[in-house]
């Protein structure tokens, strides 16, 4: 593994919350998922055909817009996805990163490691969520 970072390190609630092992794993986390959003964004566009061209029944033609529709939310999704790791990383570098927005209090390993573009805790997330309705 790169300098900064032990091999097989995870970072666990008996450490002080975003240390800089937390901060530089949350870091190439995030990074890395970027990378993989971008590879499948580009594999959406290599893999773009024009269906009108394709031969075929209505059914055949229907099945088509349903996919491309289906093409264009997965697109839309990965390109927020993409925006919200861009706005993780400048979190990382100002040192808000892991921190609510809502509260100021930490957000949860487990929840980081599960989301690590999360603004929320799980309760201001929930509170929000009551609030919306």
């Amino acid at each position: 593994m790169p300098a900064g970072l032990p091999e097989g390190y995870t970072p666990s609630p008996k450490e002080a919350f975003m240390n800089p092992l937390q901060v530089e794993y949350f870091r190439r986390k995030l990074v890395k998922l970027q990378g993989d959003t971008q590879e499948e964004l580009d594999a959406m566009a290599a893999s773009n055909i024009d269906e009108d061209d394709r031969e075929g029944g209505q059914a055949d033609k229907a099945s088509a817009s349903e996919d491309r529709e289906f093409a264009l939310i997965n697109k839309d999704r990965a390109n927020a996805l993409l925006r919200q790791i861009e706005q993780a990383l400048t979190r990382v570098d100002n040192g808000t990163y892991g921190y609510c927005s809502d509260t100021g209090e930490p957000i949860s390993l487990a929840r980081l490691e599960a989301q690590p573009t999360a603004t929320l805790t799980i309760e201001a997330q929930a509170a929000r969520e009551q609030a919306g309705r």
